[in-house]
């Protein structure tokens, strides 16, 4: 049996103020994003990458809070995309900088898909890079779901995203 859990809900008001945007002007870029509610009451992720200055990322980010995920094994987005590959970043405290826990995924333009996470596949990064000797993800610390495009992906973006959900079967 599959059970599922919301995690956001992008209907409800005030959903938007439970984000913030961290881009690269933390290091001198100049990169530009931002996090809206449409009328649909889904999230629209968009802005502009840019390398100038050693930039190339932006990101948005909840606030941290206890979604209490010990007994899932997932994390399922239906996004609308441009094509391009994001990141999806989950952090197990509540520090605005350290080690975060990521899964790449790709989008098709204009389409909407659904995307599976497993917690497994989630690798620690901390400003980029990979971290070894890092202990894996643990789902039960999770504190903060952030999305980011990086990898020199210079130029407007713009990713839609509908739900995200926390899933138990390995298999959906």
């Amino acid at each position: 049996m599959i059970k599922e859990k919301g995690i956001v809900d992008f209907s409800l008001p005030g959903e938007e103020k439970r984000w913030e945007i961290v881009n690269d002007v933390v290091m001198g870029g100049i990169s530009k994003s931002q996090l809206s509610i449409t009328p649909d009451k889904t999230a629209l992720f968009r802005g502009e990458v840019s390398l100038e200055n050693f930039g190339g990322f932006a990101s948005v980010r909840t606030y941290p809070q206890d979604y209490q995920l010990e007994s899932y094994k997932g994390i399922s987005i239906r996004i609308k995309g441009d094509g391009k590959r994001y990141r999806l970043r989950l952090r197990t405290d509540d520090k605005p900088d350290g080690i975060a826990y990521q899964a790449l995924f790709n989008t098709k333009s204009g389409k909407w898909i659904n995307v599976n996470l497993p917690f497994k596949d989630f690798i620690p990064v901390y400003r980029g890079r990979m971290v070894s000797g890092a202990s894996p993800l643990e789902p039960s610390r999770i504190q903060r779901i952030g999305f980011m495009i990086a990898d020199k992906q210079a130029g407007p973006f713009n990713l839609e995203i509908s739900w995200i959900k926390a899933y138990s079967e390995e298999d959906l």
